[in-house]
């Protein structure tokens, strides 16, 4: 996302990236360096600001910027709202928060790998540090326009992720992207909405059904036929075109939709295949990934 900094020729982009440490920041650095951004790596909060100064006197030849910021405490932590707030009061500039996380079971695997210990566990497990690293970065997290899970990412698909998004940004500021899940497997974790389908009638139950999926003409009519998923579709309907405006408006640059059935496999994904046609058909920029279709045909 572009900010104008006031002179209404060099525009500045700015993103902050932070999260979880061992989430994956050194690739999120490396992907920006790619696609042409002038990057500071460790760069304390407190000098966030000067650190603008330069660059918007820096005549255009610093006009995409990306911070990494690790979190070490709380200092830091209220160092970096204290920077953010400053710069957006008093520039044109408003940086974008880019919030990388990953599972507990995740962050420590990868620790034991590359045998660091936890910036924050004072040489205990690194279980430990990841919790209170949490806890510290809860409210960032919350804050911040886009939160990408590296659970299940490897480098170079994190990397895709980060340049398609970055590198569209100036034709569409505003993605929607629909995930179907199975809550027996776990809930999203970068999800901002989540609804909950398992109270639909379940084809599951219905024997030549059971090893099909919601990509499937037959079980998606089945699930639609009802009197109760129409009135889910007309409600959800309303309350998404009332809010996602409003998402927009607050400059937010992706909205994460989670669905999710017992197993994300039926009820979910054919939800989850009509709410994607149906957003995109009102505007706006979508994709959907079906994350748990693949464990479904091997359960069946």
């Amino acid at each position: 996302m572009a900010y104008n900094t006031g002179n209404g020729e060099n525009e500045i982009e700015l993103v902050i990236i932070t999260g979880m440490s061992g989430a994956g920041k050194t690739v999120a650095v490396q992907s920006f360096e790619d696609m042409g951004y002038f990057c500071v790596d460790n760069l304390p909060p407190a000098l966030i600001p000067k650190f603008i100064d330069l660059v918007e006197n820096s005549g255009g030849k610093m006009q995409k910027v990306a911070l990494v910021i690790d979190l070490r405490g709380r200092e830091f932590f209220d160092q970096l709202f204290e920077a953010i707030n400053l710069i957006t009061s008093e520039t044109n500039v408003s940086p974008k928060i880019l919030f990388l996380e990953a599972r507990d079971e995740k962050l420590v695997s990868r620790y034991k790998e590359t045998r660091r210990s936890h910036p924050l566990s004072d040489n205990s497990a690194p279980l430990a540090g990841i919790q209170a690293e949490r806890e510290i970065l809860n409210d960032l997290k919350g804050q911040a326009q886009l939160i990408i899970d590296t659970s299940d990412l490897k480098p170079l698909e994190l990397r895709e992720r980060i340049i398609q998004h970055f590198a569209s940004e100036r034709k569409e500021t505003f993605h929607v992207h629909v995930i179907t899940f199975g809550f027996k497997h776990g809930l999203p974790i970068d999800a901002d909405l989540v609804f909950d389908v398992r109270f639909l009638p379940n084809p599951h139950y219905i024997d030549h059904m059971r090893p099909k999926t919601g990509l499937d003409k037959e079980v998606s009519d089945y699930v639609l036929k009802w009197e109760e998923t129409r009135q889910f579709i007309t409600k959800l309907d309303d309350l998404l075109q009332y809010m996602l405006p409003h998402y927009k408006r607050e400059g937010k640059s992706q909205l994460i939709i989670a669905i999710g059935c017992t197993g994300g496999k039926h009820r979910s994904v054919t939800l989850g295949e009509y709410f994607n046609k149906r957003i995109n058909d009102i505007g706006y920029h979508t994709h959907v990934t079906h994350r748990d279709v693949e464990l479904g045909r091997k359960e069946k």
